[in-house]
């Protein structure tokens, strides 16, 4: 006596490879309203792919984003002590140009 299992087309990993292979996108919006007038808009999207596929399409966020991406943090850090530096370097005219019409005024 045997057991037989019924044979599926597509197996749960055939799918997953179609899905990241192809992509998918869910979307979705929800609105709140009340009296006809609108409260709340919450804009829903969702993409699952490859990250091969995703960099096909233009989505590439996570090699910029700090939170993820080494590289990216330490731009970010770099940029940071830039801006820093220049925003000192202005206060310290400003301030040189406060004393010098402080010192003329007397």
């Amino acid at each position: 006596m045997s057991i037989e299992h019924p044979t599926q087309s597509s197996s749960i990993v055939d799918v997953l490879e179609t899905v990241l292979d192809k992509g998918v996108v869910i979307v979705g919006d929800i609105r709140v309203g009340l009296a006809d007038v609108e409260l709340l808009t919450i804009k829903i999207r969702l993409i699952v792919a490859s990250v091969d596929k995703a960099k096909e399409i233009g989505m590439d966020w996570w090699e910029t984003d700090p939170y993820l991406n080494s590289k990216a943090a330490e731009a970010d850090t770099k940029a940071l002590e830039k801006e820093n530096q220049q925003l000192q370097n202005r206060i310290e005219q400003l301030e040189n140009s406060m004393q010098r019409m402080y010192n003329h005024q007397k």
